[in-house]
């Protein structure tokens, strides 16, 4: 696998229900992170004393954060309204020589800022709500 550029890892959006995603315009940095809870199922006849963890079990999630400028009207007021209105749109992640993971995203954190001799930034966080899916490059 070659180096790639930051700029192709995307964060999409589903637009209207539909299926029709679109990249949320704007973000300059992304991140997509993953997590497994642990189930601890050691106990005093544990070899050695060693943990033991229940495999399979926990719960998984996934977090998607994102920062950047506005840049376009249409997926920054379906981010907001989403937002807004507690919905848990479809979402993709596109990474590069590697795959595209979606499934339902509950946005979690929108901050807007700016400064007097600057641009207005905006910051997007979003949790997984659901099942995720996976498709190879």
């Amino acid at each position: 696998m070659s180096v790639q550029s930051g700029k192709d890892l995307l964060v999409k959006m589903d637009m209207n229900g539909t299926g029709q995603f679109v990249t949320i315009a704007g973000l300059r940095a992304t991140r997509i992170s993953f997590n497994a809870e642990t189930v601890d199922v050691t106990s005093l006849e544990s070899q050695g004393g060693w943990r033991e963890l229940l495999g399979g079990a926990g719960v998984k999630s996934a977090a998607i954060s994102g920062s950047g400028v506005f840049r376009d009207a249409g997926t920054d007021e379906r981010a907001r309204q989403a937002f807004f209105d507690g919905e848990v749109p479809l979402c993709q992640v596109v990474i590069p020589d590697f795959g595209t993971i979606e499934g339902p995203f509950q946005i979690t954190g929108l901050e807007y800022a700016g400064s007097h001799n600057g641009e207005a930034s905006y910051e997007l966080s979003l949790a997984s709500a659901g099942a995720l899916s996976f498709v190879a490059l």
